[in-house]
């Protein structure tokens, strides 16, 4: 038997900096949702100044779920232990990829036409990269078939030349496994449950849970995903909308602190005053200045073998370590 430890590398840090944590991801995806002639005219992405992104946004339906798959990606890279325990219990239970730390690859193909693909899956690929995809046969190469996969996003006819296993991949918002053994699944990002699709090539959906009921990783069988619910209250979902407000109200306020009636939390407005202190800085390098304000990787795992035995009153059967039965009862 394996006995499982989490070990508090970190204090448990504060509301700001937990929140800095996910504003960062959601700034970053909301940067990143402007149409590009929009960006080209402020003179590229890599120009452009954070007092500048309430000029040239231009608020979408998707955008909340573009930045919720960022958020979920950046949370996986991060080792987000809410986030990273449930990634790497699907892979392990359902998918059969085991390794030490799962990881994930964006692949944001453009959603409405309106985001580009900011980090090239090529580059986190090996020739040897398999991906899983729930069917019989082969794992294909990955790495041998990403650009046709991306070209698919727009081109039907390039999806039917696809491996019929993989022919619905372009779909896929990331790439979720482990770089050893080099084994990944398609995975589809969903803010809204009911918008979950499964397609062939996609194994992993990753969605909000819902109020009321229960959080379980599950297996859809009409869909061949496995749904790996994100918890709410209290947890990273309720963060993750707090951020989302943030970041929402900081533009509508052209980048300045939102009124007091707009951001009610005192640890809301103190991130909101982080981003205005920065507001004259390219939009990106704020993001990137701000990751050592954000709240670092709490746990650390470990895992040793443990020998449990049974005690019988005050007897211990076994000699070994001795662990008593919980009491269950809830009140």
């Amino acid at each position: 038997m394996k006995l499982r430890k989490e070990l508090q590398k970190n204090p448990v840090a504060d509301e700001v900096q937990a929140l800095i944590a996910v504003v960062r991801p959601i700034l970053l995806g909301t940067i990143l949702s402007v149409k590009q002639e929009a960006i080209e005219d402020a003179g590229g992405v890599n120009q452009v100044k954070l007092r500048q992104v309430p000029r040239i946004y231009r608020p979408g339906d998707g955008d909340t779920g573009i930045c919720f798959e960022y958020a979920v990606h950046d949370a996986i890279i991060n080792g987000h232990p809410e986030i990273i325990e449930r990634i790497e219990e699907a892979l392990r239970k359902y998918c059969r990829i085991k390794g030490d730390t799962p990881s994930s690859i964006l692949f944001g193909m453009e959603k409405q036409g309106n985001i580009q693909i900011i980090e090239s899956a090529k580059e986190h690929l090996t020739n040897d990269s398999r991906l899983l995809s729930g069917s019989k046969g082969q794992p294909v190469k990955l790495k041998k078939h990403i650009d046709s996969v991306a070209a698919a996003f727009r081109k039907r006819t390039i999806r039917e030349q696809l491996p019929y296993s993989i022919n619905g991949l372009w779909k896929a918002d990331l790439f979720v496994g482990q770089p050893q053994p080099d084994q990944w699944v398609g995975t589809t990002v969903k803010i809204n449950p009911a918008d979950l699709d499964g397609a062939r090539g996609l194994r992993l959906g990753v969605v909000p849970s819902q109020q009321g009921k229960k959080d379980n990783i599950y297996r859809l069988e009409a869909k061949n995903l496995i749904v790996v619910p994100i918890p709410y209250d209290d947890s990273f979902m309720e963060m993750f909308y707090r951020g989302w407000q943030i970041v929402r109200q900081f533009i509508d306020a052209d980048a300045y602190v939102p009124k007091e009636v707009n951001l009610p939390k005192p640890a809301d407005r103190q991130v909101a005053r982080f981003l205005e202190e920065r507001r004259d800085f390219i939009a990106l390098e704020v993001v990137e200045a701000l990751k050592p304000l954000a709240q670092p990787e709490l746990l650390e795992t470990k895992e040793e073998d443990a020998n449990i035995s049974l005690r019988r009153g005050k007897e211990n059967i076994t000699g070994a370590i001795i662990v008593p039965v919980p009491n269950t009862t809830k009140y």
